[in-house]
């Protein structure tokens, strides 16, 4: 009884799990579907639009966490169990997601230029990232999910013809604030992951 009660639990966390990516990922679908996109505009007014993608957003993602941190705390499902090089890679990679990611917001240069979407490459590094490093049920879900939303958002992009970033052909000031303050910050979260995440990441 008290098993079939603790699998039912875990039923419930998955589920919310699911219905934050569905939400989440449903609303930036939205953002792909160009004429779905502008006849809700037209129809609802840019400022209603916006509230409403973001509230959608919050919510998928308040769910996403949610559901993800009860998961973790009631007994992770384990598929595989990942050899230890997969962790040392995975480390490696985050340092570009972080460079990427804050590439994405500095001034022009020749790193985003390379990565043309750098956001997007973020959050691929990142969930490849930690898919090659956890072998459980809800990591597959969570950043599986999220991985192949970002490929297939690569897709879309590429098909409405937005080439993204523009290629430089030499270094700027915002590779260098990509590079820094990214390194930085892939610093900061390797000290910070067991207290926001409750993982440690170094010293396994």
């Amino acid at each position: 009884m008290c098993q079939n009660g603790f699998q039912a639990a875990r039923g419930d966390m998955m589920s919310i799990l699911i219905l934050g990516l569905v939400i989440f990922i449903g609303t930036h679908l939205v953002s792909t579907l160009r004429e779905t996109r502008t006849a809700l505009i037209v129809k609802h007014g840019a400022g209603t639009f916006k509230g409403v993608y973001a509230i959608a957003s919050l919510i998928g993602l308040g769910l996403i966490i949610w559901g993800f941190s009860l998961y973790r705390a009631n007994g992770m499902i384990a598929l595989w169990h990942p050899p230890s090089w997969t962790r040392h890679l995975a480390l490696a990679l985050m340092w570009f997601a972080f460079v990427a990611l804050t590439s994405a917001y500095a001034p022009q240069g020749r790193i985003k230029g390379w990565l043309r979407h750098p956001m997007l490459v973020a959050v691929k590094i990142w969930a490849l990232a930690h898919l090659l490093a956890n072998g459980d049920l809800g990591g597959l879900l969570l950043f599986g999910a999220l991985l192949a939303f970002a490929v297939y958002d690569r897709i879309a992009l590429k098909r409405r013809g937005d080439a993204g970033a523009a290629r430089l052909g030499e270094f700027t000031r915002g590779d260098a604030i990509a590079v820094g303050v990214g390194t930085a910050a892939y610093v900061a979260m390797l000290f910070l992951h067991p207290w926001l995440i409750g993982v440690a990441v170094i010293g396994r």
